[in-house]
């Protein structure tokens, strides 16, 4: 068994105590690695949807999140939403958590579309925001005016779906909100270069659909979470603690790199250098399940990926992610959504 280091149990977020030292550049790039290794099988589509200048004073109040999925045509438990600031200074808020303030150049992700307040720096009324944007099919990509004469911010709305365990509903593993600031210079810069440049090619069908330049949305958000992921030590946001721990960070990467590998908790004790015992303390602790349950989660993802690309059979899919037989995995998709992969593949 191998031994346990006496500061692995330690909360990553907790500084240590005694002189400074000097950052450790092999913990970082380690840390950016583990980061790049959940981020690389994210998929993501979706589109610029929205224009807004409020001018002081100004509020509004979104609409829920199985509304702002009719508005979108997206299942709201896949709902994620983000708001760029061009111009000027806000705030956001959901339901019960903090009030965050934003920049021009800042990036606002409500990762699990939750209902969420936005205002600027003057006190106003809330306005609900049905009132200011009209229903679809739209003719032309929709713009909000809204708010007195005062001082102007500019916000340009996306949406993304996902349905990717870092951005599911039921564990939450980020913050239901959060506010990227990009570095200046180059981030910054690609920030707003391709915003402008969506806006400029974005369209709406004949039917009122929006068409958007393709990859450029779900670029943008993979790299706000990267910059998240990668210096954020916000409370409660689990999987950002997990990839800055030093038990979880290296399962994480593993489990992540091949779900088809038959894993056990042993198996990952190892890669994490911990004991069992401790690994599975860690799991429950920061993320909330056991290890082989977090595993299942991730081979379930990967599976309804490679269905929905129908490219191999229900046979392939089942090695690629760790089943023996066609059976077994039948079974265990059966269990988890309540059809069978053949059933549940689109177009079946």
């Amino acid at each position: 068994m191998p031994v346990v280091p006496h500061d692995h149990d330690r909360v990553a977020a907790v500084p240590d105590r005694g002189p400074a030292a000097a950052p450790d550049r092999d913990a970082a790039a380690d840390q950016a690695a583990v980061v790049d290794a959940v981020l690389s099988g994210l998929r993501l589509s979706g589109a610029i949807f929205l224009r807004a200048e409020y001018g002081e004073a100004w509020a509004y109040e979104s609409m829920s999140t199985q509304g702002m999925g009719r508005v979108l045509d997206v299942e709201p438990e896949h709902l994620v939403l983000f708001h760029v600031v061009a111009s000027g200074r806000c705030w956001i808020e959901v339901e019960g958590g903090e009030r965050l303030w934003a920049d021009a150049g800042d990036v606002i992700v409500i990762p699990y579309g939750d209902r969420h307040r936005m205002g600027g720096t003057a006190d106003a009324e809330l306005v609900p925001i049905e009132r200011l944007l009209a229903p679809p099919p739209w003719t032309q990509l929709p713009v909000i005016r809204h708010g007195g004469p005062g001082p102007t911010t500019g916000v340009v709305c996306g949406y993304l779906r996902s349905d990717d365990p870092l951005l599911d509903r039921r564990t939450r593993l980020l913050p239901p909100a959060f506010v990227v600031r990009p570095a200046e210079g180059g981030a910054v810069d690609w920030v707003r270069s391709s915003i402008e440049y969506a806006l400029a090619r974005t369209t709406l069908d004949d039917e009122g659909r929006i068409a958007a330049p393709p990859r450029l949305p779900e670029l943008l958000l993979v790299e706000m979470l990267r910059i998240h992921l990668t210096s954020s030590s916000a409370p409660g946001a689990r999987l950002v603690r997990a990839l800055h721990d030093p038990v979880l960070g290296p399962a994480l990467a593993a489990i992540h790199a091949d779900p088809g590998r038959r894993w056990t908790v042993a198996d990952l004790a190892a890669t994490s250098h911990v004991s069992v015992s401790a690994l599975d303390e860690r799991f429950r602790e920061v993320l909330g399940v056991a290890p082989i349950r977090y595993v299942f989660g991730w081979r379930m993802h990967r599976a309804r990926e490679l269905l929905a690309a129908r490219e191999l059979g229900v046979a392939a899919v089942a090695r690629r992610v760790g089943y023996e037989s066609e059976e077994a995995f039948s079974r265990a998709f059966r269990r988890e959504h309540g059809v069978a992969p053949s059933q549940w593949r689109p177009g079946s």
